[in-house]
């Protein structure tokens, strides 16, 4: 598994990806569960979770127009 997510042509993919990815080639039982458990201690992945980003600031009202 660690090598079908740190390809380079792979981009670290999250586990969804990897799971259709993978099943083309590979089945083992619990495939997706380990997948699944897998990608989320990548740490690459745990970086780039949206939890760790800065939001990107504040939002800003834009004014509609009516249509007559």
């Amino acid at each position: 598994m660690d090598e079908a997510h740190s390809s380079r042509y792979s981009i670290h993919p999250g586990s969804t990806k990897m799971y259709r990815d993978l099943r083309e080639v590979y089945w083992w039982s619990s495939m997706k569960k380990g997948i699944a458990e897998f990608v989320p201690k990548c740490p690459n992945f745990q970086q780039v979770k949206v939890e760790h980003q800065r939001p990107s600031g504040l939002a800003q009202n834009i004014e509609l127009l009516e249509w007559k």
